[in-house]
């Protein structure tokens, strides 16, 4: 069962790279619409606004029609659902940053100097306009950063956060597509139930966070209630003023399907006025 999670530059070749692995190792390539169509529909807005939103061109309507904290959850929840299915090659939407503490899963950031990007685009488009295209591929960039700065709180061209960054303006794409396939073939990656359940105990992570998130908000839980699942049992840690919010975490917990025990350790702390 292989999974790959992979983020790539605008102009960096890393669509035909993605490619080479997909079709060497057998994966299905999940592409930002199959992401953003899923994503979109639960936010109660249109695929378009959604992929634009993603990589900066959305306009200020647009914008203020997404709820930035449901984006960010929604789409972990999606690329979590998508990638449980293995055998998937999972293209930007920062899956790559997402499973980034999932020894099992492949992330891989696809990258090239900008002098390399602008020739690449300005071939592909036909542009003769070498500082326009420059300032476009910088748009892209800062929004891309802005998106993933938001919703993990980590820079994305960190290279501790991937298993492999590979530079295409100094390796060959052949050789781009064999080191992917070469890690792929490690037996630490191959190990099918141990990646399906760390899959799965990250999804329902997910899914329980959102409907705290949904259902009780953040305002009674100062710190925020932390999720974890192990197997099906999910452990709740929280500090907070509020007497109830126990209670009522437990409670929404136990509706996500897939929870089958509670561990829960959320302790209520009086204010200083309620001594």
């Amino acid at each position: 069962m292989t999974v790959i999670a992979m983020t790539r530059q605008l102009g960096c070749l890393g669509s035909e790279v993605a490619s080479g692995i997909a079709g060497r190792l057998g994966l299905k390539t999940i592409h930002s619409e199959i992401v953003a169509n899923h994503v979109a529909e639960r936010l109660g807005v249109g695929e378009g606004t959604v992929r634009r939103y993603v990589d900066g061109s959305a306009s200020l309507f647009e914008r203020l029609a997404i709820n930035k904290r449901k984006l960010s959850r929604y789409t972990a929840e999606e690329i979590l659902r998508i990638a449980q299915h293995g055998n998937v090659l999972i293209r930007g939407w920062g899956a790559a940053t997402l499973l980034r503490d999932m020894p099992q899963v492949i992330s891989v950031r696809v990258c090239a100097s900008m002098d390399f990007r602008v020739g690449v685009m300005m071939k592909r488009t036909g542009s003769r306009n070498a500082a326009d295209m420059r300032a476009g591929l910088e748009r892209f960039d800062a929004a891309q950063a802005r998106t993933i700065r938001a919703s993990f709180d980590v820079e994305h061209e960190d290279p501790l956060l991937y298993h492999l960054v590979l530079n295409t303006d100094r390796l060959p794409l052949d050789a781009c597509v064999g080191a992917v396939c070469g890690l792929a073939g490690h037996a630490r990656f191959r190990d099918r139930a141990m990646t399906r359940t760390a899959l799965a105990d990250k999804l329902l992570e997910a899914k329980v966070s959102t409907a705290l998130t949904e259902e009780i908000g953040t305002g009674i839980a100062p710190t925020g209630v932390t999720v974890s699942a192990a197997n099906g049992r999910i452990t709740l840690v929280a500090t907070s003023s509020s007497g109830a919010l126990r209670a009522r975490a437990e409670k929404v917990a136990h509706r996500v399907a897939g929870v089958r025990q509670i561990d829960n350790r959320i302790v209520s702390v009086p204010t200083r006025g309620g001594f």
